[in-house]
């Protein structure tokens, strides 16, 4: 069952319609009791960093996910702030994240960004394979992904990163360290491409 992180950030009911239409079940988690059903977790995530972490801290969930994460390994998928929260820190904001990854989140240098209108990083792009994984089976590297964000992902070891992607320079746009996955850009919102992904997702073993 797949658990799809409600504390007030995200498109949660999209994420709820795909898992639907793919007949894969499906709920949304409020309070940390909802959580202990789980043996897949999506955290979505929109707005700041703070806020982010904030609405999280707020929920009560915080504490179970990090011992269903770390401790008891359940997969987790992050999207866009949901994986920017994952890292230690951020330059949008001052508070902690989750740390689960190495990981600082910074802004992009607008000096080396090419693309017009420069900032956010709004719309379709392609990805480049960092790491090969189960969860990018079928997926159209070209066509790639929606993207709407100012702020972009940097993990500290290199390992961790599932996918890149060029925006005047090129980005970590997804993650992956052991049973962890973050993807920057928007699945609910990139077609055939991200219900791929939510698919393959949903289809990982869970060791």
């Amino acid at each position: 069952m797949i658990a799809i992180v409600d504390y007030g950030s995200g498109n949660i009911q999209a994420v709820k319609n795909i898992y639907d239409k793919l007949g894969i079940k499906s709920y949304f988690a409020k309070v940390p009791e909802d959580l202990s059903r789980a043996n897949k977790i999506v955290l979505p995530g929109v707005g700041s960093f703070d806020q982010a972490i904030t609405e999280l801290n707020d929920s009560g969930m915080r504490e179970k996910l990090d011992e269903l994460v770390l401790n008891k390994k359940i997969p987790v998928l992050g999207v866009c702030v949901g994986m920017q929260i994952m890292a230690k820190s951020s330059e949008e904001g001052v508070l902690d994240g989750l740390g689960w990854i190495d990981a600082t989140v910074q802004l992009f240098d607008e000096n080396i960004l090419k693309i017009k209108p420069k900032l956010p990083h709004m719309g379709w792009n392609s990805i480049e394979v960092n790491e090969e994984h189960l969860i990018l089976d079928g997926v159209d590297l070209d066509k790639g992904f929606y993207f709407l964000h100012s702020y972009h992902f940097v993990a500290k070891n290199l390992s961790d990163v599932l996918c890149l992607t060029y925006y005047g320079a090129k980005f970590h746009s997804a993650i992956n360290s052991r049973n962890i996955f973050g993807f920057q850009f928007h699945p609910e919102k990139s077609h055939f491409n991200g219900i791929q992904i939510f698919k393959n997702f949903a289809e990982l073993q869970h060791a």
